[in-house]
């Protein structure tokens, strides 16, 4: 599907953006990748990285601006919108400007790719839009409903799609950039030693959306399998000898993560390295075409960061870290 065609990544400046670019021009060698932001800063160190790939285009703009959108693609085959408000506490201090971003963002997303029909688009969501108890889990449910919808009406020229992970190891706004800085402090500032999180690498998080692309129907959720762990845990893997001191939890965050909850159980499957949750709109919970090997799970089951299976241990972490300061 991405091979030698013209792709947009909305926020391609930000973490995954920078993981995405690299890894899809190696792999399948795209005609055009154009990244949309609105940092112009961020776009012009990125642009250091391509000046002399003429692939790769970049073009200010925001998801919010619809003329903008519709400009910009003009004659594109695949989206990947990864643009987002994201930080738990800033949309819970800024409702509106979430909002704004994340829901009213999605609708241009979806309406500016059906007018320039553009192929497949494929939406990052996040774990707290399961059971969303934050604005910004609330407004990226939102968003999901919004592109999984969309393929009532035009799936045979604008088909799209959503993957789900959680916590991506060293992106921005993550707790591990955040504790490599403290730990110059000496001090781990931690909300509950209970707290547990889903940790998944940018290149795994890429590969998601790759899969997306080649097995995507049309309102699919796939859902990475990926390990657990403790926060006290990541605070040991990056300073053994730091203090942690408990401060409490922020304002609508939660000590648990989670990527499928009991309400979803009904219409998810099981596949060997991730979950596809599929609507019940139109039936497509139960179209063949859409669970291709899938297994359904059992009546019940829930994909939580404190429940699950796989954990990440220390050492793990550290040999992460060690490629990461590099």
């Amino acid at each position: 599907m991405l091979k030698n065609s013209n792709i947009l990544i909305t926020g391609g400046t930000g973490s995954f953006g920078r993981t995405f670019v690299p890894l899809t021009i190696k792999k399948y060698s795209p005609k055009k990748i154009v990244i949309y932001s609105r940092d112009e800063m961020k776009q012009y160190e990125m642009q250091k990285l391509y000046k002399n790939d003429p692939r790769v285009k970049f073009m200010i703009g925001d998801v919010r601006d619809i003329e903008r959108l519709n400009w910009c693609l003009d004659g594109i085959d695949s989206v990947v919108h990864a643009a987002a408000t994201k930080i738990v506490p800033t949309a819970e201090y800024n409702p509106i400007e979430c909002i704004k971003t994340n829901v009213n963002g999605a609708i241009n997303v979806v309406n500016a790719s059906i007018r320039n029909k553009v192929k497949k688009v494929v939406a990052l969501s996040t774990d707290k839009a399961s059971n969303p108890i934050n604005l910004y889990g609330a407004s990226k449910l939102c968003s999901d409903k919004i592109f999984i919808s969309s393929n009532l009406y035009h799936s045979k020229t604008t088909t799209t799609a959503v993957v789900r992970y959680g916590n991506v190891l060293g992106s921005r706004g993550s707790v591990i950039p955040f504790f490599l800085e403290k730990s110059k402090t000496g001090e781990f500032p931690i909300t509950d030693k209970e707290m547990t999180r889903f940790m998944i690498t940018l290149e795994e998080g890429v590969d998601l959306v790759w899969k997306a692309f080649d097995e995507m129907i049309g309102g699919e959720t796939f859902v990475k399998k990926i390990p657990s762990m403790n926060i006290c845990d990541i605070a040991k893997a990056i300073n053994p000898e730091a203090k942690l001191k408990i401060i409490g939890i922020r304002p609508g965050e939660k000590i648990h993560e989670q990527m499928i909850g009991y309400e979803d159980a009904d219409f998810t499957y099981e596949y060997d390295n991730y979950y596809k949750i599929l609507p019940m709109l139109d039936n497509w919970c139960v179209d063949k075409n859409r669970i291709k090997n899938g297994i359904k799970v059992k009546k019940g089951f829930r994909y939580t960061s404190n429940e699950n299976n796989a954990w990440m241990t220390i050492e793990q972490l550290q040999n992460w870290l060690r490629n990461f300061k590099k």
